[in-house]
């Protein structure tokens, strides 16, 4: 049985997780390369169960886990939802007794490998998007952004920020399901939460105005900044504020989404970092401008979660309330649009 280092991850609290060795499972390829390890397509023994087998890199025993693996784990064992990828089991193998020196390593330290099993899924929405020729009808991108919505908004309400909401986060199996994955970067929040978080998450493309003024105090709406991101993306064929560093992209973000005033964003001067990367000029909003060609309940839906003030941003159940979800063409069902 895996123990981490004190106050860090009990594996005594998941009776059933950590039980069974990773020889229980045969892997087939490596598939990607995780935050924290190398994840492997592999099949169970004894079922035939396709799995998705991410490795913890153990490279510094002494502190146990890395955080955002306890994180990771800790978060997706209370959650458990259709658009939320799920956390099947912990896996062990044992690692040697002696060091490459031949020195008997301290019984204290785990000495093997950990393995998180996860539901395989068959595509990322980068990947898809990336094939030659794809163009997603505005069905499809109904069906992925109303799943995407219906998984975010089940984290909200259960307190859980996702922070690195990204098209290569968002795992798609061969029937059209969507689910969210990959939180390393997550954490748990309550709205009564006084306490700084990090402004150093969600990748920059998708990355929301607040943090890159320095706030460290944020809710759920850094995630639907995200979100909006993927939408308009999705259906104007490419990233739409592709900074190369962050002052580059607040610029791109006033560009297109103007700057902004006590009057549109109150308590905007006052952020830590406002002053580094104000504007030399005043710009005008021209999200519509530049999204024309969208339809205009997409456009509206779009403008309500790129508004740069988070306290004023759309939340996850509002937008799936939105007009764009209830008018023609409606989202199409998943399983009518198999990917092969």
């Amino acid at each position: 049985m895996a123990v981490a280092a004190p106050g860090q991850l009990n594996l005594d609290e998941f009776p059933s997780w950590g039980s069974r060795g990773v020889d229980c499972f045969e892997k087939l390829e490596q598939i990607g390369e995780g935050t924290y390890g190398q994840v492997y397509m592999a099949k169970e023994t004894e079922t035939n169960e396709i799995v998705a087998l991410k490795k913890i890199r153990m490279d510094n025993e002494r502190e146990g886990f890395p955080i955002t693996a306890i994180r990771e784990i800790k978060i997706l064992k209370k959650l458990h939802h259709q658009n939320v990828i799920q956390l099947k089991e912990i896996v062990t193998s044992p690692g040697p007794d002696r060091d490459e020196q031949g020195k008997p390593i301290d019984g204290n330290k785990y000495k093997g490998s950990i393995y998180m099993v996860f539901e395989y899924m068959d595509h990322d929405l980068t990947g898809l998007a990336d094939r030659p020729g794809m163009r997603f009808t505005v069905p499809q991108i109904k069906c992925y952004m109303k799943q995407l919505l219906t998984g975010l908004h089940y984290c909200h309400v259960n307190q859980v920020l996702h922070r690195d909401i990204k098209g290569s986060n968002l795992l798609i199996d061969n029937e059209g399901n969507l689910k969210l994955a990959d939180f390393g970067l997550a954490r748990s929040f309550s709205s009564d939460h006084n306490g700084n978080l990090t402004n150093r998450v969600i990748t920059l493309w998708y990355r929301p105005p607040e943090l890159l003024l320095g706030s460290t105090r944020y809710g759920p709406a850094v995630d639907m900044w995200s979100v909006g991101c993927i939408f308009a993306e999705l259906l104007n064929g490419k990233p739409i504020l592709p900074g190369k560093n962050e002052p580059e992209q607040l610029t791109k973000i006033f560009e297109l989404c103007g700057t902004p005033d006590e009057l549109i964003w109150p308590g905007v001067t006052k952020m830590p970092w406002y002053n580094n990367f104000k504007p030399p000029r005043v710009l005008k909003r021209k999200v519509k401008d530049a999204f024309k060609h969208f339809d205009r309940h997409a456009l509206d839906l779009l403008e309500r979660m790129l508004t740069l003030d988070p306290s004023q941003r759309i939340p996850a159940k509002e937008a799936l309330d939105a007009e764009y979800f209830w008018t023609d063409p409606l989202p199409c069902d998943p399983k009518r649009f198999a990917i092969v």
